[in-house]
């Protein structure tokens, strides 16, 4: 199943100029516009969010803009730069995202996420993980997924939402109230089918094929077909020549699964050779596939640390045969490392006596790319006394940091997302509950040990200036470990509600 990501980025030029300026760009509320000849005439290119809430719009003499807007702030046009910079952004998504990636000037990218999306957490978590990014480095950004970039390109363009995730294969019903100026036709064409009163996409659905080619020869046609997904439409995916990268053409198209680890095989070692002359080490690979019927798909592994490994790579992209769907065969193989860093070589242990070093970023590997890499990680500390604030979620692989969490108290094996409120009876101030309810049970405590006190972290919120907790750890009598908390010193009010309760659970 094909899913296309198109992103469009309405205001590209002006928001490259502001990233270039940095810290010298105008405000987001002063209007820019991007100027350039027409004939002899000076005339506005491009123009941000402000200057067209202003009423500039492109095309406009820059005089008239001028004169409209006092304080406008003008520049020239550089239409080179903005594609260069349009091919750049696109090998950012290429690394991030999935490896089949295009620029789609002038203002915005393609991308096939098929077979991507569950690696970022589904494909609405990929797509706002897109938008949010872009929107962080200053780029305006509208997206949209679909079946097909035909499809995935109108809606982020005449959609009515910034973001648009379509089920697949409802493409087709979702595009045809839709202008057929969403059909990226040529302006002239448009202009044409409006005369004849053709103005949505369902319009031209509705009209006969073999009069409209007469007339306007087979470009409407082809590109309904290509977003109604009746016809095939390859994306030729950008390479930089950075980017480590071997590829085999067959004479006869190869379709067996034997055959393709057979090849695939022999990829990888000649990418290894290529990596190993370059002193690098793989963290991403891309292998993709051209079938005879014109058509593209990929298939990405990632790695937690840099690779080279000939078996160990060979065998992460082989698990990965079962996804590969070769038609009616493959006539040319890819395969790339888009992601590679440093790696030199390293003395293998030679004393005997010395402890073997232990290295699990193979098994992590193995999982991460099987059930996703975000469901992969460990826990670190973080310099808190609140307690959910002192875990944070990093990479499987990465350093240890060395700091831990204090030992003068143990803490329980599950931490409930939320504190769950409890009913008690206990002595106030200090003493621990005798009884306690949580959802619907009620615990006799047979054993307890605390208060630990825990004071609230006024330096980084006013409002915990004064609260506290008294944290307990009870066992009841079936030997279930909990551990319990009350808000406030059980004396004072300002300290907190007096309120109980239940915050983890020991193993």
């Amino acid at each position: 199943m094909t899913r296309v990501v198109s992103l469009f980025l309405p205001t590209w030029p002006t928001d490259r100029v502001r990233r270039m300026l940095g810290g010298a760009a105008p405000s987001r509320e002063t209007s820019l516009i991007l100027v350039g000849r027409d004939g002899r005439r000076r005339v506005v290119h491009a123009a941000d969010a402000a200057a067209q809430r202003a009423g500039l719009r492109v095309g406009m003499a820059a005089s008239k803009a001028q004169a409209l807007v006092g304080d406008l702030i003008v520049r020239d046009a550089d239409p080179d730069a903005d594609l260069a910079a349009l091919d750049r952004l696109a090998l950012w998504a290429l690394k991030r995202y999935a490896p089949i990636v295009a620029a789609d000037p002038p203002d915005g990218l393609v991308i096939d996420a098929s077979g991507a999306t569950h690696l970022h957490g589904g494909e609405a978590a990929m797509l706002e993980d897109m938008v949010q990014r872009l929107g962080a480095a200053g780029i305006t950004t509208r997206a949209a997924m679909a079946d097909t970039w035909g499809a995935a390109h109108a809606l982020a363009r005449f959609g009515a939402r910034p973001t648009v995730v379509l089920p697949a294969g409802a493409s087709a019903e979702a595009i045809m109230p839709l202008p057929i100026a969403a059909l990226r036709l040529p302006i002239d064409i448009i202009d044409s089918l409006r005369r004849l009163g053709l103005d949505r996409i369902a319009d031209l659905e509705a009209t006969p094929r073999a009069p409209l080619a007469l007339r306007f020869g087979p470009e409407p046609g082809r590109r309904l077909d290509q977003a109604m997904q009746r016809l095939s439409e390859p994306i030729n995916p950008i390479r930089a020549p950075e980017i480590a990268e071997v590829r085999r053409a067959f004479g006869e198209p190869v379709a067996a699964a034997e055959t393709i680890a057979r090849y695939l095989a022999k990829l990888v070692s000649e990418l290894c050779a290529l990596l190993e002359a370059r002193g690098e080490g793989a963290r991403r690979l891309d292998l993709i596939y051209h079938r005879v019927d014109a058509h593209l798909a990929a298939v990405r592994v990632g790695m937690a640390a840099p690779v080279r490994e000939v078996r160990r790579l060979t065998r992460l992209l082989t698990d990965k045969i079962e996804t590969i769907d070769p038609g009616f065969g493959i006539e040319l193989m890819r395969l790339a490392a888009t992601s590679a860093e440093p790696l030199n070589a390293k003395q293998a242990v030679s004393d005997l006596g010395a402890p073997p070093d232990v290295d699990i970023t193979d098994l992590i590997d193995t999982l991460s790319n099987r059930i996703g890499g975000e469901r992969l990680y460990r826990f670190a500390s973080v310099q808190s006394d609140v307690p959910e604030r002192a875990v944070r979620r990093v990479a499987p692989a990465s350093l240890d940091d060395g700091e831990s969490w204090p030992g003068s108290w143990p803490r329980p094996s599950r931490l409930l997302p939320t504190p769950e409120p409890i009913e008690t009876v206990a002595l106030l101030p200090d003493h621990p509950p005798v009884t306690f309810t949580w959802r619907g049970i009620r615990h006799r405590v047979k054993r307890a040990d605390g208060p630990e006190r825990v004071f609230g972290e006024w330096w980084k919120r006013d409002a915990e200036l004064s609260t506290v907790r008294d944290y307990f750890q009870v066992e009841n009598d079936a030997g279930e470990r909990f551990w319990l908390y009350r808000t406030g010193d059980g004396e004072n009010a300002e300290t907190g509600s007096q309120r109980w309760f239940l915050h983890g659970i020991f193993g």
